[in-house]
């Protein structure tokens, strides 16, 4: 299998897609952040001395989607039709669980940018918690599925 980001010298490369029809694509990403008890109540109660977390968490994952190619050196800039980044609360595992969806019309998919959304939203709780709670933990941040594109559709098994 041939890497698509590096050229026959081995050089990265961002990938030509000017040749790629524009199809409609779709992305959703998810990932967890594990809470102490007493950062998760605050989040809960909204009482965090930063703010509101999860609203705070929301904006940071859809302004992450946006600018994902700024982050990713390789990632084309993308006109994104929507971002929706949903925070859940697990309070039998003292988790806020973040999902995001992006969708466009282009030539190149949206997994990037919702990977990204998540991540952001992420990291953002762990900023504002972090004088709370500094040992929380990110994990299991991955793609669920994915539509659209010469490849198609791909759901995680």
């Amino acid at each position: 299998m041939r890497l698509t980001h590096t050229d026959a010298d081995g050089n990265a490369h961002m990938v030509d897609v000017g040749d790629k029809a524009s199809t409609a694509r779709r992305a959703v990403a998810t990932g967890w952040i594990q809470l102490s008890a007493d950062a998760f109540v605050l989040v809960r109660d909204g009482t965090a001395r930063k703010g509101d977390v999860l609203a705070v968490a929301q904006l940071a994952g859809i302004c992450g989607a946006k600018r994902t190619a700024d982050l990713i050196p390789l990632c084309h800039p993308l006109p994104i039709d929507g971002v929706t980044v949903h925070l859940t609360l697990d309070a039998d595992a003292t988790r806020v669980i973040v999902t995001a969806t992006v969708r466009t019309v282009g030539r190149t998919g949206v997994e990037m940018e919702a990977l990204t959304a998540v991540s952001a939203a992420l990291l953002t709780v762990y900023d504002m918690l972090k004088a709370v709670d500094r040992g929380m933990e990110i994990g299991g941040v991955c793609l669920l599925e994915k539509s659209g594109g010469r490849s198609g559709d791909w759901i995680r098994p």
